[in-house]
């Protein structure tokens, strides 16, 4: 039990540390399109822990925008993901 609990917190880890670095590689960029595409694919989402962790990816990627950090595209790309979990 503990073993495959283990395996799938590993397995998040790395999705998660792979997925913005897709992102960025694909051409995912902090442009007004992407954030729109995004944002509506967020909308027609139902309710629930995906539409959440996306719409707080979106936030924090506005964010590293706005403020100038490097960070948008990784943020941006891990609300896509959320946003195709649905």
């Amino acid at each position: 039990m503990i073993k495959k609990l283990l395996g799938v917190a590993a397995m998040a880890a790395v999705a998660y540390a792979v997925v913005p670095a897709q992102a960025a590689h694909m051409g995912v960029g902090c442009s007004g399109a992407n954030f729109a595409k995004t944002e509506t694919a967020i909308e027609t989402m139902a309710d629930g822990e995906h539409k959440m962790a996306a719409q707080k990816e979106i936030a924090a990627a506005q964010d590293a925008l706005l403020n100038g950090k490097g960070s948008c595209a990784a943020h941006l790309g891990k609300a896509m993901h959320e946003a195709a979990a649905k």
